[in-house]
């Protein structure tokens, strides 16, 4: 059995301590492809360095992600092409409009989407949402910007049943983690009227851990939690899911 997870931190400082153990349980919980999106240029070497020491294993998108949107966010955009004219990256992500936290930097949030978007299309490659009190918004690009060569995950999905098909209308897939397990996360009420070929399985570790870990440190090898409730929804064994869910990480990154 192979599970992928297609949004994980595994950079983040958190595993500082214990990165190396935390692999091998992820490695031991059959985990073994691993997705890992750009917050900004801060994070960049730490990601080379993952990749470094987990070749096979570690796949790199680059991007900005919309809550480092400050007013900085031209130089980081241009770390973000710059990054992109120099090596093979698997998406352009998180990218996205977050409006949980902040509504300061809301235009700007809205060019770096839009330009970020456009360069997915110049280099061919899928775009990772990041999407928090935005659906109206993120749909409003996304209709301007729609084409065949639009595609990607729709990160850590959250909305609701309608917005779930509106999301894949737009050649996304959805990004389902810990939230599913959650008794107030909604998405499980609907999920099993959602095809599973439209199905990813993300962690966004360090954060998010499922239940029995909520609370917790996340990290990849919980992904286990989230394969068993998809098993639970779709009425499929957990090879099933991960089979399923893994093919359908393929036809997003190619890989």
């Amino acid at each position: 059995m192979i599970i992928t997870d297609t949004h994980t931190h595994l950079y983040s400082e958190e595993f500082d301590q214990d990165r190396d153990e935390m692999m091998q349980r992820a490695f031991s919980a059959d985990v073994s492809r691993f997705f890992i999106p750009a917050i900004d240029s801060t994070c960049t070497e730490s990601m080379y360095e993952l990749e470094k020491n987990y070749p096979e294993n570690v796949f790199l998108m680059m991007g900005l992600h919309p809550t480092y949107v400050k007013e900085n966010y031209l130089k980081e955009l241009l770390h973000v092409e710059s990054e992109l004219e120099k090596r093979k990256f698997y998406a352009i992500g998180e990218i996205g409009i977050d409006l949980f936290w902040d509504k300061t930097h809301l235009e700007e949030q809205k060019i770096a989407f839009r330009s970020q978007i456009r360069l997915a299309k110049k280099y061919k490659l899928p775009i990772v949402i990041h999407c928090r009190e935005a659906f109206d918004e993120i749909f409003q690009i996304l209709e301007d910007e729609k084409s065949e060569e639009l595609f990607g995950i729709f990160h850590c999905f959250t909305g609701t049943h309608e917005q779930a098909l509106k999301a894949i209308s737009y050649n996304m897939k959805l990004g389902i983690g810990g939230v599913v397990t959650f008794k107030n996360g909604k998405i499980d009420q609907f999920l099993d009227q959602i095809d599973i070929k439209h199905i990813v399985l993300e962690t966004d570790s360090p954060y998010l851990a499922p239940i029995p870990y909520r609370g917790k440190r996340n990290e990849s090898s919980y992904i286990t939690a989230v394969v068993e409730k998809l098993a639970q929804i779709y009425s499929l064994s957990a090879n099933e899911i991960a089979l399923q869910t893994t093919e359908n990480s393929k036809a997003v990154f190619g890989i």
